[in-house]
């Protein structure tokens, strides 16, 4: 700790990924990334978008980008909002949209850990609302909060770390019955079988919709994201952006971004690879006596009645492969196993067969 650092900065309790290791003869399965390579029509925009242009500026309104993923979603390119990945969409909602005096936000108790460092950084009360016992997020317990308390709601649909995902019409009722809070759903993982919400975009003002092309278009060391929500509620967002950063998308994540939204049938098959491959994973999990929760996500949410997930992680480690922990009372008996290739996952199931017998 620096003499130097204001005392802000040493109240803050930042946000700690995944581990990235510098080894590469491990199975990595703890960050769900795609186990795929992006596209090949994404790696040929980037190339050809590497020329004398590079040397100029990108858009500052990322025009061509909006335009792609607004014909993709049936929406106006000025219902798109995109950035250097989700996470820094996010830091512009929370700023933007979340921060009023004298309310709070409201997430899962058990959710993306990035939500309460937000908080803490840009000093908005907020207020955890337990999942049930079966982990799925009830969304009438945050209708029991009291309304005048609120300005907004925010959760992953599919849920991380759970995975477990809500149905768009339970969603659209927690718009009809608060429609003076936002409602911000991260789709992060959506694309691994869940619902959408952005079909209810058009219809609700208070809806804002988070996505990213790190997980199901392999793209995750690209770094873009994007929000989905009617103009005005999305120009907050721009006016934080332009006062941070006006330039967010650079010339080579737009021109790859742009072509990942146009290969549909790659799109398709890597997203319908990863589905099957965490099904039979998910049996043979259950075969070996893990408890699986219902996935809709490109992870598995695991655990065994026998064995501690610490000592589980370790060992897996020793076999050199890598799935992720999370601290946390309630989940702290669980594992996170990101969906890898099928041998990968064959290999994971092996080691793991050895292990809990």
């Amino acid at each position: 700790m620096s003499a130097y650092w204001s005392d802000f900065v040493k109240t803050l309790d930042p946000y700690v990924p995944g581990e990235q290791p510098k080894q590469t003869d491990l199975i990595k399965l703890n960050t769900n990334e795609s186990p795929f390579a992006p596209s090949p029509a994404v790696l040929e925009a980037i190339r050809q978008a590497t020329a004398d242009q590079l040397r100029l500026y990108p858009s500052p309104e990322s025009d061509r980008l909006r335009t792609a993923v607004g014909r993709y979603y049936d929406l106006p390119a000025d219902h798109v909002f995109p950035g250097n990945g989700s996470d820094e969409v996010l830091a512009h909602l929370f700023l933007s949209l979340f921060r009023h005096r004298g309310q709070q936000i409201l997430f899962p108790d058990i959710s993306y850990s990035f939500y309460p460092v937000y908080c803490r950084l840009y000093d908005i009360d907020y207020q955890n609302v337990p999942l049930a016992d079966d982990f799925s997020v009830r969304l009438q317990d945050y209708l029991a909060v009291p309304p005048e308390s609120v300005c907004a709601v925010i959760f992953p649909n599919p849920n991380a770390p759970t995975g477990i995902a809500l149905k768009r019409a339970e969603i659209e009722q927690l718009l009809i019955q608060r429609p003076q809070w936002v409602i911000a759903v991260d789709e992060a993982y959506v694309d691994f079988g869940a619902e959408s919400c952005v079909p209810l975009i058009k219809k609700y003002k208070n809806l804002v919709v988070l996505q990213t092309l790190s997980k199901s278009r392999s793209l995750a060391g690209l770094r873009v994201g994007f929000a989905l929500g009617q103009p005005e509620l999305l120009e907050g967002l721009v006016r934080v952006k332009n006062s941070f950063n006006s330039y967010p998308v650079d010339r080579l994540a737009e021109a790859g971004a742009i072509a990942a939204f146009e290969d549909q049938a790659y799109f398709e098959q890597t997203t319908g690879e990863v589905i099957a491959t965490r099904d039979a994973l998910t049996e043979a999990l259950q075969k070996l006596g893990f408890v699986v929760l219902p996935s809709k996500a490109n992870f598995v949410f695991i655990s065994h009645p026998r064995h501690d997930a610490a000592q589980l992680l370790a060992a897996l480690r020793a076999n050199a492969i890598l799935v992720r922990h999370f601290r946390h009372p309630r989940i702290s008996s669980f594992l996170r196993v990101t969906i890898g290739t099928k041998k990968q996952c064959e290999t994971l199931i092996k080691s793991l067969s050895e292990i809990v017998s």
